[in-house]
């Protein structure tokens, strides 16, 4: 009986097979570019299958570089958020030494001015607000420091030294209400006593009769009648002056002329008939 069934071909004869057709297609496509439009075709109809498969891992890939982005974006963000405050930080700095060293020669300048041998002191403690205004300096019986001497910054007398230790001074502002300095009116020469008044920032002139010429803005300076402050230094500015009909005086206020509360440094003021007297100075 003959077998229902035919042996279908081995599995190496369909390879040599698959092989030899696959070459003979490649040569003839190669040759006279039969299959040229199938090919085009099957490319066409297989594209969008392959745009479907591929949407996954371009989205992947989008959302990853997004990420790195963002993650640089912060990063070179925060970077440049340091340095801008760094900047700043050193512009201030520097803006600060610029304004010290041109407080510091306005103070050397003044120096000059005065026409007297000076030190410049570093304020360690300042009090101006309670009964006694006072401050504290670096300098001391080392550097020759006397009870009586005058103080004086850039803009005018500070105030005296009233207490002295070996390497500090306390020195007594001209606002405190228990100071007095004789002082005259720079435009005509008019004498006065300035004392302090009840305000942290004020002089009061006294004895000055009501018809007296002085005017608000006139420049008070010291007249070195007491042979202690050097004479023709600022002391302050006429701020108000005050006229009463039944009172003899009138009430003159005025402006200080020092930077009283605000300055760093002080001269100390030697007068020039005292340098005989002393030991060489220490340098400024």
């Amino acid at each position: 009986m003959k077998s229902l069934f035919i042996d279908a071909p081995s599995p190496t004869a369909r390879f040599i097979t698959s092989v030899v057709l696959s070459f003979f297609l490649i040569s003839v496509d190669h040759q006279h570019r039969h299959f040229a439009a199938l090919r085009s075709g099957l490319t066409a109809l297989v594209y969008p299958i392959q745009y479907a498969v591929s949407l996954p891992v371009r989205a992947v890939d989008s959302v990853a570089e997004n990420l790195s982005t963002r993650s640089r974006l912060v990063n070179e963000n925060q970077g440049l958020r340091s340095e801008n405050l760094l900047l700043r930080s050193r512009s201030q700095k520097f803006a600060a030494l610029e304004s010290e060293n041109a407080r510091l020669r306005a103070l050397l300048d003044s120096s000059g001015e005065l026409g007297e041998e000076v030190v410049v002191a570093d304020i360690l403690a300042i009090e101006t607000r309670s009964a006694m205004r006072q401050i504290v300096i670096n300098k001391g019986s080392r550097q020759h420091v006397y009870v009586g001497q005058p103080i004086a910054d850039a803009h005018g007398i500070v105030g005296q030294v009233f207490d002295v230790s070996t390497f500090s001074s306390s020195v007594i502002l001209i606002t405190d209400s228990r100071h007095s300095i004789p002082v005259r009116i720079n435009r005509n020469g008019l004498r006065a006593i300035a004392t302090g008044g009840e305000n942290e920032d004020e002089l009061i002139l006294s004895y000055i009769p009501n018809n007296a010429d002085i005017r608000v803005g006139d420049l008070v300076v010291s007249s070195g009648l007491d042979h202690r402050f050097p004479a023709g230094y600022p002391v302050g500015e006429v701020e108000h002056v005050d006229t009463t009909p039944s009172e003899s005086f009138a009430r003159i206020s005025v402006k200080p002329s020092a930077h009283i509360g605000r300055a760093r440094e002080v001269l100390l003021v030697w007068p020039r008939r005292l340098m005989n007297q002393l030991p060489p100075l220490p340098s400024p």
